[in-house]
């Protein structure tokens, strides 16, 4: 008899609800915003983090599970809860090795609450973490593992994230995401129906993002797969970074809809929306279906520079 999958332990809460968000801004130009409500999924794993974690996990069957992030990583934090929640163990890489020598900040402490084993190196090793003798030395110093990569974003997670499209068939024209490692966007544009649109907003600096999702799609569908296209407008300085205008609009979001508005991902891709529209991007008659990744919660520190 098969283990039981992830699923069928935790429960999530699937398919996400979609709120209706009456908003002027959108409505003078005949636009209907709607939030695909995916932070409501599992109160340790939500959003993109569930479904990009969820094939990952099943994949692992119980096994170890070795994984990549920053000081600040949201993936690291949900894959340490993951391990508590069903019972493995995690490892998590860690960049930068002068953090070792320092107090935990408040995410890599999360981790280390929930048992993962934090395994810190250099940045130019953190850099080569998919060189093959680079994961030859971890996985000697941990045993057999399955390996994730940085962000959760790999074939079995852009297939995860298909199911996010699927939810979103025949609701909305386009559907948007922030976008980190692109895996989410990946999926979610694939598992829409012929006729709809994803669009993704970067929130790191650099261009690559393109390229990343199209990898991702040949690895997990064989090819292209669906119609999406990148915003590279609105990362305010790149990861973990925001201004004052941003948090202001956050601010605003919030009193305006009731929704706790996360800064580094979800508010950029909520200010992108509210800019295409008053551009004129979207034309009257759209819905546009906004998708909530995660929680204030999960934040970064960030600058407001």
């Amino acid at each position: 008899m098969s283990a039981p999958s992830p699923e069928s332990r935790l429960r999530p809460l699937l398919p996400s609800p979609v709120q209706p968000a009456d908003d002027e801004r959108f409505a003078r130009h005949g636009v209907t915003l709607l939030l695909k409500r995916d932070d409501l999924i599992h109160p340790d794993l939500p959003g993109n983090k569930w479904r990009k974690l969820a094939p990952n996990l099943a994949a692992a069957a119980g096994r170890p599970v070795l994984t990549f992030g920053g000081a600040y990583s949201n993936h690291l934090r949900a894959t340490a809860a993951a391990g508590r929640l069903l019972g493995f163990r995690t490892i998590g890489v860690v960049r930068g090795d002068e953090l070792a020598d320092r107090p935990l900040n408040p995410s890599l402490a999360r981790c280390a609450a929930d048992g993962m084993r934090l395994h810190f190196v250099d940045r130019a090793t953190y850099r080569a973490k998919t060189d093959p003798a680079v994961l030859a030395g971890l996985l000697e110093l941990y045993g057999d593992c399955e390996v994730v990569p940085e962000g959760g974003s790999n074939a079995l997670a852009a297939r995860g994230c298909a199911g996010l499209g699927r939810e979103l068939r025949g609701v909305a024209d386009v559907a948007a995401v922030a976008c980190g490692t692109g895996g989410t966007l990946a999926g979610l544009a694939a598992g829409l129906a012929p006729g709809q649109r994803a669009l993704g907003v970067p929130v790191l600096r650099g261009g690559f993002l393109g390229e990343a999702v199209r990898g991702l799609q040949r690895r997990a569908f064989g090819g292209p797969a669906g119609d999406w296209w990148l915003d590279e407008r609105f990362h305010f300085g790149g990861y973990a970074r925001t201004t004052l205008e941003l948090h202001a609009f956050a601010k605003d979001f919030e009193d305006r809809h009731g929704l706790p508005v996360e800064r580094l991902y979800v508010a950029k891709m909520l200010y992108a929306l509210t800019a295409l529209a008053e551009e004129g991007a979207f034309p009257a008659g759209t819905t546009v279906a906004a998708v909530i990744t995660g929680r204030p919660d999960e934040e970064a520190q960030s600058s407001s520079r």
